[in-house]
């Protein structure tokens, strides 16, 4: 029986974008109102992603790694091995948060998260995301259906970030981009997945969790 207050974090590994993509629609799309809140926590294989009002013009080069179209908030952005990539997948009308809510959670969350790295970050209220040095760490979009949140957050740990020379990430031109890695020798992604969760968990005021390796069963 869900508890209305638990939230099931799952362990997912390196994952082709695509197939999380549908899985998050899929499990949107058919969850209960009584349907426990999940977070799903993942890296991905090389994709550039394209926001709802994404630009083709941000896309600066064409190149190996494929584009995908998504159905989040925001303009283009890179995921790839060495970045967490958090999707948090919450009724927000039970939890009585909006959008905007669920946004300064997941951003001071990555900011909390930082710090335990000695790592100063900040986030700008005209340009969702989270900072450091005035470079981008963090990359956020979200997607809200039926009340509920899809799509989430990524975060640079140690990852190739060449690709994002390919495009202008999130829409703005020449904005640098940063990854922990840059300020903390050789980071443990696991460790930083496991510290964020542990933030979230308190920030959204869950009283149980409930961890999980793999995709629900729908």
């Amino acid at each position: 029986m869900p508890e209305q207050n638990r939230l099931i974090i799952r362990q997912l590994g390196l994952q082709d974008y695509s197939s999380i993509l549908q899985a998050m629609r899929d499990f949107t799309d058919q969850r209960s109102a009584e349907q426990d809140d999940e977070l799903w926590l993942v890296e991905h294989q090389p994709v550039f992603t394209q926001g709802q009002a994404g630009k083709a013009e941000h896309l600066l080069a064409s190149s190996d790694i494929p584009v995908v179209q998504a159905d989040r908030g925001g303009q283009v952005t890179y995921h790839g091995p060495g970045q967490l990539v958090a999707y948090p997948l919450l009724n927000l009308r039970r939890r009585k948060l909006g959008v905007r809510d669920l946004v300064t959670i997941i951003e001071q969350s990555i900011i909390e998260t930082l710090s335990h790295y000695k790592i100063e970050a900040f986030a700008k209220k005209d340009a969702p995301g989270v900072y450091v040095d005035q470079k981008k760490i963090a990359s956020l979009g979200l997607r809200i259906r039926k009340g509920c949140s899809f799509h989430g957050l990524a975060l640079n740990v140690d990852m190739d970030l060449s690709p994002f020379l390919q495009i202008n990430p999130c829409g703005y031109a020449g904005l640098e981009m940063a990854q922990i890695s840059d300020y903390v020798a050789s980071p443990n992604i696991s460790q930083v997945a496991e510290h964020l969760s542990k933030v979230l968990v308190k920030q959204l005021a869950y009283s149980s969790t409930e961890h999980q390796q793999g995709l629900p069963t729908l």
